[in-house]
């Protein structure tokens, strides 16, 4: 049993298409237990070359039937959208882990269950008080494409890309591949190509963020989007947070990191364990997008005024990117290995900032660096002087104070 958990537009399905090219292939979605699987008898017996007699009315039925139809000849059974058959019928799930359990050591099943709405696929699988909790066998998290390779599909498809193409391709892609395939296939390799495909009134993306994030959230999704606004408008405290929304965002912070992985908290590096000096952010480039541009100028994308949000995007584009140029270097120096800590550095009152602090115990040294789109704008003199409370702390390493621009990229 092997679980494929990640966010929608990921690619999950067409990863497991391509790694199982001959699967049984079932798709749940929100229908009446009988039809549904109705649906899946006519998929089983196509795919399977099988008759099957009787009626299966139940999914408890059917996956009894195809378990031991696995123990004369093999094959792969992927179901996707796992997670909804909580609303289907939640027993299925108790019901699978006594079949599985019964048959598992002589079937010849390989079974796939993939999910993209994290908080149910982390209940079903991740909480002991589940049924099927322990019972998979792999699990993977699919994660976007990293900068890297972000850099080779623009080398393979528009080889005259600038550094600038790259950070708006990084930004609003955030390296999940049904946006990527969409500016490739639109060719839309430039930040001006990309902001006419995102603003247009046949877009996908201008409800990207409502149509995947609602169904996460539920009826609270309100108050999980003013948070996240705020987060993506750079306020990034929780008290700040709760300084505009007059309420406690306590318990919202926590189910939004931990249930449904859409922010992080950030503190600083070699931070003391409990400490309080911490910020959030949104980890997905797109949905930070989104939520600062889209979701706040909704009222405008409403009555198709593209042009006057494409021309805030415009305006507020250079101070935007920054930040994103900062996560592109950070992932860089992540994959290079050659670090065994990295992150941002700052002190009490957002004091002395530091850009990437990037830590190599073993050879004793500590990479500093300072991250602008211009060079010109670099002072490394100022970021030796922010950096000597932290230097105390380390005075056997060898320090490298580094300037990255978007020349670097």
């Amino acid at each position: 049993m092997s679980i494929i958990v990640g966010r929608r537009r990921i690619g999950k399905t067409k990863l497991i298409k391509k790694a199982y090219p001959e699967r049984v292939y079932l798709f749940v979605s929100k229908k009446n237990e009988a039809l549904l699987c109705e649906e899946f008898v006519s998929i089983v017996q196509d795919t399977l070359g099988i008759r099957i007699f009787g009626t299966l009315s139940t999914f408890k039925e059917l996956f009894e039937y195809l378990m031991d139809l696995a123990k004369t000849r093999s094959f792969t059974l992927v179901i996707d959208e796992f997670q909804e058959f909580i609303s289907i019928n939640p027993s299925i799930y108790s019901d699978m882990q006594n079949i599985w359990d019964s048959y598992k050591d002589i079937s010849r099943m390989n079974l796939v269950l993939s999910g993209s709405i994290y908080s149910l696929m982390n209940k079903i699988f991740e909480n002991k008080k589940e049924p099927l909790f322990g019972r998979a066998d792999n699990k993977i998290s699919l994660k976007p494409f990293s900068a890297d390779t972000l850099k080779e599909i623009l080398q393979d498809n528009y080889p005259a890309f600038t550094n600038d193409d790259l950070l708006s391709f990084y930004i609003l892609t955030g390296g999940v591949a049904k946006y990527v395939e969409i500016f490739v296939d639109n060719k839309a390799f430039t930040l001006d190509a990309q902001l006419n495909l995102i603003f247009d009134e046949y877009s996908l993306f201008l409800e990207e963020g409502k149509n995947l994030l609602i169904e996460e959230f539920g009826k609270e999704y309100t108050s999980y989007f003013s948070i996240l606004s705020l987060l993506a408008n750079s306020k990034t405290s929780r008290t700040e947070i709760e300084s505009i929304l007059g309420k406690n965002i306590g318990g919202y912070l926590e189910r939004l990191e931990n249930e449904y992985t859409i922010i992080k908290k950030v503190k600083p590096i070699f931070a003391k364990e409990g400490s309080r000096t911490q910020k959030y952010e949104i980890i997905d480039n797109f949905f930070n997008f989104w939520f600062r541009f889209i979701y706040k100028y909704k009222s405008a994308i409403e009555i198709e005024n593209y042009a006057y949000v494409k021309d805030i995007v415009r305006r507020d584009y250079t101070t935007y990117s920054g930040k994103f140029l900062e996560k592109y270097f950070i992932e860089k120096l992540k994959y290079s290995k050659k670090y065994s800590q990295i992150g941002t550095y700052w002190e009490k009152g957002n004091q002395n900032e530091i850009d990437i602090v990037a830590l190599n115990e073993k050879e004793k040294i500590i990479l500093l660096a300072e991250v602008k789109r211009n060079r010109q704008k670099i002072d490394l003199q100022k970021l030796r002087e922010k950096s000597v409370a932290l230097l105390k702390k380390h005075t056997k390493y060898k320090i490298d104070f580094v300037a990255y621009c978007i020349e670097d990229m």
